[in-house]
């Protein structure tokens, strides 16, 4: 399997836009995506979840403090106003569904994949991806509110 195409991104796609209309009750649209290093500000909280099999690298799902608990509010049915354990939990389970339901869509595609389970990170951090490029797909809902998708992957 060479580089990234439609193929390989379409599955992230396919799956967040399905688990934010399940679970948090949102229509999502699909922004540009652009290549992009990685880099992250200090109101910034990242879901990364590595990928292995026949494809290999990981996902980072960032979210700006103010979207994150935006989310979680929808996820957990409460108001939600500072990223604390609980807040933290729904979004990392956010990333599960969503990359879980990535490999599924992948399988039907004759790709197995694996995920790791995911770790959250929060504030200025940059990370290098030396092996690939990372492709960056906003996801808007609610005309203004953005989750930033970087999917750094490589097929064998």
């Amino acid at each position: 399997m060479a580089g990234l195409n439609a193929n390989h991104i379409n599955p992230f796609l396919i799956a967040s836009t399905k688990i934010l209309k399940d679970m948090c009750f949102v229509d999502a649209k699909v922004g540009k995506p652009s290549v992009k290093n990685i880099a992250f500000t200090d109101d910034t909280i990242v879901i990364i979840i590595g990928v292995t099999g026949e494809m290999r690298g990981q996902v980072m799902i960032a979210f700006s403090n103010d979207v994150a608990c935006d989310i979680a509010s929808k996820m957990c049915m409460m108001p939600i106003t500072q990223m604390d354990e609980i807040s933290i939990s729904a979004i990392c389970e956010l990333g599960n569904m969503i990359m879980g339901n990535t490999a599924t869509v992948f399988s039907t595609k004759g790709i197995g994949i694996d995920i790791t389970p995911p770790t959250m990170c929060k504030g200025n951090v940059t990370f290098t991806t030396g092996f690939t490029k990372n492709i960056c797909i906003p996801i808007i809902y609610e005309e203004n509110k953005i989750i930033e998708f970087n999917i750094a992957l490589k097929g064998d």
